[in-house]
């Protein structure tokens, strides 16, 4: 698994601020969706109001072909919650789609799509893909699947101390050992970090100290 850190993220949003999609890569890179998800969401899934979505179908390509699907588990079908950054950018990008829909006139399909080509259209999910690598190559990052969005969310977020049934939740899966299976590089390396802060509580401020003592004497004992 490839991931972006945090800061790689960030350079890659700023360097994108100006395109047309870029309310879509800051919806994948602060929620976790899968790519279908994203490109099926319709405004009336949204309510920016309590920065709230809800997921109920995705797009998809069938022998190259765009296809409106549903979402592959009953978890699929969820309500995420969204930051107020996400809120702000989604707000900026009606604006812009309803000036794109002004100059395109008559030829504008109205799908309800928060993400669309400028006629309307729904979005080709690999042409999609293809733009995010075009636009990561020119920001000087280093090569990752727009799918490795969604991982990168995950592992900011587990490493970020999150806990793992609500990153299971916002992802989509279907029970939090997926979750954890799938993360398990990251979950491995915050017991040391779980270890030290248990220690603080039972400990206090010298919980440090006091465990290395009591752990030194313990081996004095056993010897």
């Amino acid at each position: 698994m490839t991931t972006w850190t945090a800061d790689q993220l960030r350079a890659f949003l700023e360097h994108a601020a100006e395109h047309r999609l870029h309310a879509a890569f800051v919806v994948l890179a602060t929620t976790g969706m899968r790519r279908g998800e994203c490109l099926g969401l319709r405004w009336s899934d949204l309510d920016l109001t309590s920065g709230r979505v809800s997921i109920v179908q995705t797009v998809i390509a069938v022998n190259h072909q765009v296809r409106i699907g549903s979402p592959k588990t009953a978890r699929g079908r969820r309500t995420v919650e969204l930051d107020p950054g996400t809120v702000a950018g989604l707000r900026r990008h009606r604006q812009r789609q309803l000036a794109e829909r002004l100059l395109i006139g008559a030829g504008f399909t109205d799908h309800g799509l928060v993400f669309c080509r400028p006629d309307g259209g729904p979005l080709h999910p690999e042409r999609f893909s293809r733009t995010f690598s075009r636009e990561s190559a020119h920001a000087g990052l280093p090569a990752i699947r727009l799918h490795d969005l969604r991982h990168t969310w995950a592992t900011v977020a587990l490493a970020a101390g999150e806990h793992p049934k609500i990153v299971q939740e916002r992802l989509g899966h279907a029970n939090v050992s997926i979750t954890l299976d799938i993360y398990s590089h990251v979950t491995e390396g915050l017991h040391a970090d779980a270890a030290a802060r248990v220690a603080g509580i039972i400990f206090g401020p010298a919980g440090a100290a006091v465990s290395t003592s009591l752990a030194n004497k313990g081996s004095d004992g056993d010897e």
